[in-house]
């Protein structure tokens, strides 16, 4: 048995049975389930090779990093369709060991309590639609990443010698970076309509309207339109009212002349509404907001980018930092790089250094284990061991993150540094940032930063099961 299969089963064994698991996906670094009745967290994260698990809202996150989440999936998957045979869970609990962190009770190594009473402070509707939103590009990111190491690879081609871009495999190679963004609308669509319950083609045939090159030959209120104008924000505005009047069709519409009444008047009322209202609403989000986080970081320079950097690990924590994912792609699509993500990114590399400064400090040695296994998945941009198992419950060292991804995050937004692609960050960031060196010196700062900060403000140092430090 894989080590993979093994995973799946232990977390199979504590989620399950299959009547219990409603909805099973992935992304780059977790498994995401929705129960039926809550699993125990404290046994998930005492499962060797799972590296965290949050409760967001309905939905579980098991974080198991890049490339191994996916065989982890698919081993879960054929749990799920009774090819494989589930085993007893033989999974033991980690020690725990409280610590406080303004006010709240938390586990150094688990951070339970503490995320648990974050969840509960997040479970509004607001962010729970954010927490929908950002679901809709989750399936996108594989090809986001892809596009991007591919452009960015290219782009090293080009510093070196722009005569080999000529060469027809590169140029091919090129098209295919770019692939993402000439079919965003409408994969944005077919996963909005899904998310929102609608028919994903429906939402894939709406996105592929805004999109369509057609639309430079045609006029609306005497000014002619433009393909793809309002990106992805018109995309989910549509796809969102689409499916919402697709389910209330289906209500009075007879069954026998669904498949016929119903997609026909979906999209004869959205594509009419779509460029005559949406998509010129769309715009202007799009517009606005694109031009808002542009002229922030280009007039504000490295103080914007000081305030972003301190202060996203907070606003993760409020969970009002999944409503930057359409935003994220929208910029990606405008200018065909994000000027936000390698700011945000340093909040992790700061994590990554105060993580280590109390590595260095404590005399515990369980501490000391918990963050030298959680080091190398933060330096691979997944945070939440770091955050929910160290940082966070120890509580000064949290601060001392937030100093050191302010001043990573001045480095970024001082040399304008973008990703050309999403839903990574920290050092395999690297290759798909328009400036490599610049990111890397950010990376540098946030992690000194993180560490000198950490060190200087200190923390209390867990007592070990025998007492002492």
């Amino acid at each position: 048995m894989t080590r993979e299969k093994e995973i799946a089963q232990k977390i199979y064994a504590i989620v399950g049975p299959k009547d219990n698991i409603e909805t099973v996906t992935h992304c780059m670094t977790r498994l995401r389930l929705h129960l039926v009745k809550d699993a125990d967290l404290a046994e998930l994260k005492a499962i060797p090779g799972v590296l965290g698990v949050n409760q967001n809202g309905d939905e579980l996150q098991i974080v198991l990093g890049p490339g191994k989440v996916i065989r982890v999936a698919d081993a879960f998957a054929a749990l799920l369709d009774g090819n494989e045979a589930p085993t007893p869970n033989d999974s033991k609990e980690m020690p725990k060991e409280p610590a406080g962190l303004f006010g709240v009770q938390g586990e150094v190594g688990d951070g339970k309590a503490l995320h648990e009473a974050i969840r509960q402070k997040n479970a509004t509707p607001a962010k729970a639609f954010l927490r929908k939103v950002a679901s809709i590009f989750m399936p996108l990111i594989p090809g986001f990443v892809g596009c991007g190491f591919l452009t960015g690879l290219l782009g090293i081609v080009k510093f070196y010698d722009p005569a080999l871009l000529a060469l027809a495999p590169l140029r091919i190679l090129l098209l295919a970076g770019s692939a993402i963004f000439q079919s965003m609308n409408i994969l944005v669509g077919w996963n909005a309509a899904k998310v929102f319950g609608g028919s994903p083609v429906i939402g894939g045939i709406l996105g592929a309207l805004i999109s369509h090159p057609g639309l430079a030959d045609l006029t609306l209120y005497g000014m002619p339109l433009t393909p793809g104008r309002g990106g992805v924000f018109a995309v989910l505005l549509v796809t969102l009212l689409a499916a919402y009047g697709e389910k209330q069709l289906r209500k009075i519409v007879p069954p026998a002349f669904d498949l016929f009444v119903t997609p026909t008047l979906v999209i004869l009322v959205m594509s009419l509404l779509a460029l005559y209202v949406l998509q010129p609403v769309g715009g202007f989000l799009a517009e606005t907001i694109g031009r808002g986080a542009t002229e922030a970081v280009e007039r504000g320079g490295a103080v914007t980018g000081f305030l972003l950097g301190g202060f996203f690990l907070p606003l993760v924590m409020m969970g009002v930092h999944q409503g930057l994912t359409p935003i994220h792609a929208e910029l990606i699509s405008q200018f065909g790089y994000t000027i936000l993500l390698p700011i945000l990114a340093m909040a992790g590399a700061g994590q990554v250094g105060a993580a280590l400064a109390v590595y260095v400090k404590t005399r515990n040695p369980r501490l000391k284990k918990i963050v030298a296994s959680s080091l190398f998945v933060g330096v691979m941009g997944v945070g939440e061991p770091l955050i929910y198992g160290v940082t966070l419950p120890l509580g000064r060292p949290f601060i001392g993150a937030c100093i050191g991804g302010a001043l990573g995050g001045a480095v970024e937004a001082a040399f304008h540094v973008g990703a050309l692609s999403m839903g990574i960050s920290g050092l395999p960031l690297l290759p798909s940032t328009t400036h490599p060196l610049m990111y890397l010196a950010g990376l540098l700062v946030a992690y000194v930063g993180g560490f000198a900060a950490a060190w200087i403000l200190g923390f209390d140092d867990p007592q070990d099961a025998k007492g002492g430090a």
